[in-house]
């Protein structure tokens, strides 16, 4: 955002226990120009940012300059704090990295095992043989997240862990990404899973990579200056920065 910040005015400050002065940009100074703007109806309109679209781009699309690219971060909260939205393939790749265990999900009551099928655990597939440590559970939507250390776990098949011989049966063994991050009811409220009603039933499954999708697109519709007024209103957020 070189174009932003070169407008920022540059001072002397002394960083720590230095006893000569660097030249500094002081970014700390913020112009109300922009706050005073964005929220008026007359000033800006919705833009719904496509897929693939960088910010530069939406500038030279909008104003006829990719230097206004700025303003976009200025005018929504949200881009400042979160980002510019990814692309869809940004977000599969995204959640792919960060999601990469497997998620086996059970009908059985883990919570009535004791002491059993917790964090750290090795389970193992009674059919398949493959193994995985146990990281993290929910007991809520019935689901055991494993990182896999050999073999290929099968969705019915049923688990079992050293120190007891309570098993437990599967409904799912899927990728952490594609596994539920939770249910919502018929008036999307996120609700425990029923082991009576399961997927599939009253209760609309949201994967993880469904509210990743969602969240993402959240950061797509934005305010931004209509073109007419764009250039006065950088010319005053500049003369305030400076003054």
């Amino acid at each position: 955002m070189s174009n932003y910040f070169k407008y920022f005015p540059r001072e002397f400050y002394l960083f720590g226990n230095e006893t000569t002065a660097d030249v500094f940009q002081n970014i700390t100074i913020y112009a109300d120009v922009i706050d005073q703007v964005k929220d008026l109806s007359t000033v800006y309109q919705d833009y719904y940012i496509q897929d693939n679209e960088r910010a530069d781009q939406v500038s030279y699309k909008l104003y006829g300059t990719p230097n206004y690219y700025w303003t976009f971060f200025l005018m929504n909260n949200k881009l400042r704090e979160q980002g510019w939205p990814l692309s869809n393939k940004k977000v599969l790749e995204y959640a792919q990295k960060y999601y990469p265990n497997k998620t086996l999900t059970t009908r059985d009551s883990l919570s009535t095992i004791t002491g059993f099928y917790k964090t750290g655990d090795v389970v193992e597939g009674r059919s398949s043989g493959a193994t995985g440590n146990i990281i993290h559970r929910n007991l809520d939507i019935g689901q055991i997240t494993v990182k896999v250390t050999s073999g290929t776990f099968l969705s019915t098949e049923n688990i079992g862990t050293d120190g007891t011989t309570e098993i437990v049966k599967l409904t799912a063994a899927e990728d952490e990404y594609n596994a539920a991050h939770h249910y919502e009811d018929s008036s999307n409220v996120w609700t425990d899973i029923d082991p009576t009603v399961g997927p599939g039933g009253l209760l609309t499954e949201v994967t993880v990579l469904d509210r990743l999708y969602t969240q993402n697109n959240d950061l797509r519709q934005i305010r931004i200056i209509k073109s007419g007024l764009i250039n006065e209103i950088v010319t005053s957020f500049r003369k305030a920065v400076k003054s």
